[in-house]
């Protein structure tokens, strides 16, 4: 099977090695152009899938948008049976998504019609479920609404990060398109469509999603560290200096009777596996923490350092 592969992140990275090691026919790539990074923003540096892809010999295309009778007549001239997204990062057409004659299938990091959008995997985790799983679906025009091909179910532990599920999640991705293809390729495979009654939807994460807010309870606000773990952080500010924090479970902590409970964001003790602070209920336990511009330190760290100390309030 001839297969047109579009991606763009690290998380595309093992479905597209998992068909070239299966031996599925890659005839090309389809990825973001090469974009500045680092400080200095001068140099362009190639996406994950283009490195990939140029390791492999493998036919790269990176427009701007992918539409146009010139991006077209290049997908055409690779003549695939079929077109792979994950995590590509554009909208495609109709037409776009019809050109190879088994379509476009896409990989997505939930279990559809739950969280479909741009962030499946925080929203999951966000939520505090103890499960979620990869979706193989064939593409339509409304977004991650196509007919289900294969779902894998997988639980979410309940100290795993973003960062840890987005890893897990890839491989699985990876195991469950082989699968799909294969399925596909001899006729046995079963399409159902969505139940649209149980959408819910996961957009892209906006700066203040990440924002920690500590009227909430420690079981939300240690869900809601985990989500945006390593990226982009959960954040607050310590002594009016913003600082994202990491590692956060729930916590207990014996109050004496008849004394009230610190308000929400109080430290409360600290010592090397990291700060208890004071929740809206409860306490959470926070291990690291990041200034701006600083590397990622332990708690512990940053109170001999002089930079945390107990009875400080964060988000004050």
């Amino acid at each position: 099977m001839r297969v047109l592969f579009w991606g763009t992140p690290e998380f595309a990275a093992p479905p597209l090695r998992a068909l070239l090691g299966e031996g599925f026919e890659v005839v090309g790539v389809v990825t973001q152009p090469d974009r500045p990074q680092g400080r200095s923003r001068s140099s362009l540096v190639p996406s994950p899938i283009k490195q990939i892809a140029l390791e492999e010999s493998i036919p790269v295309i990176q427009p701007e948008r992918p539409r146009g009778d010139d991006f077209v007549a290049a997908v055409l001239a690779l003549a695939p049976d079929v077109s792979v997204v994950v995590a590509y990062g554009e909208i495609l057409t109709r037409e776009v998504i019809d050109l190879p004659r088994h379509g476009t299938l896409n990989i997505h990091a939930s279990l559809l019609p739950e969280w479909r959008g741009a962030a499946p995997i925080q929203a999951a985790i966000r939520a505090g479920q103890s499960e979620t799983g990869v979706t193989i679906m064939r593409m339509v025009v409304p977004l991650d609404a196509g007919p289900i091909l294969l779902q894998v179910p997988t639980p979410i532990t309940n100290d795993e990060t973003y960062g840890e599920l987005h890893l897990r999640l890839s491989e699985l991705g990876a195991l469950a398109l082989i699968e799909a293809l294969s399925l596909l390729d001899i006729g046995q495979i079963t399409e159902r469509p969505q139940d649209e009654s149980l959408a819910t939807f996961a957009p892209k994460i906006e700066r203040d999603d990440a924002r920690i807010d500590w009227r909430h309870p420690a079981s939300a606000i240690a869900a809601s560290v985990r989500a945006y773990d390593p990226k982009p952080g959960a954040f607050t500010t310590l002594n009016g200096v913003e600082i994202k924090l990491f590692g956060a479970r729930a916590a207990t902590l014996d109050i004496a009777d008849g004394k009230p409970f610190p308000p929400g964001g109080t430290v409360l003790a600290i010592d090397d596996a990291g700060a208890l602070v004071a929740c809206g209920d409860g306490v959470v336990r926070v291990s690291d923490g990041q200034f701006a511009g600083k590397r990622r330190l332990s708690l512990g760290e940053l109170a001999r350092g002089r930079s945390i100390r107990v009875g400080d309030q964060f988000g004050a």
